[in-house]
């Protein structure tokens, strides 16, 4: 299973649609966000896809983003996310508080960690868990979403 992991959009339509369509391209079967989504406009464009989002630290009307999020049919998860999929047990967060995000590396009951927040790609190995930050679909330079393969755990960045 291949799955499109984004983060960052912060509101701005143009660049999610480049990822978007970088997502089509890739053939993605489910989408995960890592928050900071920043307008109810983005879940639409997800629509294709089913998509796991969590709030990041400036999706400022939660209330609004859950309603477009589930209208599209998708499924917020609030701050933290905990969900399977292909047999991989995975955490999806935006990565702005500290606690959080080393409980989920360090635990050991997660084989993927997925977060955003820093607007810079970067993955690596924490035991058996892999660690992975998509960078940012908008405030980054460049623009990057990652492409992960379940259940072997291997991630791309790609450039958009």
């Amino acid at each position: 299973m291949q799955i499109g992991v984004i983060s960052d959009t912060h509101g701005r339509v143009v660049h999610t649609r480049s990822a978007v369509r970088m997502l089509e391209s890739l053939e993605v079967e489910q989408v995960l966000h890592c928050g900071d989504i920043g307008s109810p406009e983005i879940p639409p464009l997800l629509a294709a896809w089913p998509t796991h989002y969590v709030f990041g630290n400036v999706d400022g009307d939660e209330r609004i983003l859950r309603g477009a999020i589930e209208a599209a049919g998708h499924v917020c998860h609030g701050r933290f996310g905990s969900l399977q999929l292909d047999g991989c047990r995975i955490a999806l967060l935006h990565g702005d508080d500290p606690r959080t995000f080393r409980d989920s590396v360090d635990g050991g009951q997660y084989d993927l960690v997925c977060y955003g927040h820093t607007h810079r790609a970067e993955q690596h190995r924490q035991g058996q868990t892999l660690v992975l930050n998509p960078g940012a679909v908008f405030r980054a330079t460049p623009h990057t979403i990652a492409l992960v393969e379940l259940p072997d755990l291997n991630a791309t960045i790609i450039t958009l």
